[in-house]
């Protein structure tokens, strides 16, 4: 990531070593453009939301975790999947990517009863390719 965004940061060493620190999975998927150009100053203001929801997180986490007990309660447990899953919004444009979703999602949960933790994480992710090698 820090490779494909350090033509777009600017300044010298230390303002470029700064303004890398917003380099964050979200924040950088969200500022791509899709044609290998990044929204330098979009990155840097996604993240810093991001960055105060996770400091914040993490303080109420240590000062207050104790009296959530499982986080499965508050329902804290399906946050991951709905954020990557709105991260994914943009690409459903079109029938392959959608078949290649719901495709990977099936084997996933299908394998989620049998397999090893992490298997079903890795044949959704296989499947998702092959339906990728199909465009490229």
């Amino acid at each position: 990531m820090g490779a494909a965004i350090a033509p777009y940061l600017k300044g010298g060493p230390l303002r470029r070593a700064l303004e890398g620190q917003t380099v964050v999975d979200t924040s950088w998927a969200l500022a791509s453009r899709g044609d290998g150009r990044f929204d330098r100053e979009f990155m840097m203001g996604a993240t810093v939301p991001q960055a105060a929801a996770w400091i914040g997180g993490t303080i109420i986490g240590a000062l207050g975790g104790d009296l959530v007990g499982d986080p499965e309660k508050l329902g804290l447990d399906v946050i991951f999947p709905a954020f990557f899953l709105a991260l994914l919004a943009d690409e459903f444009r079109n029938r392959r990517a959608v078949s290649a979703a719901l495709i990977s999602a099936v084997l996933a949960l299908a394998l989620v009863p049998f397999a090893p933790p992490g298997v079903p994480v890795i044949a959704a992710c296989a499947a998702a390719l092959l339906g990728l090698r199909r465009t490229i």
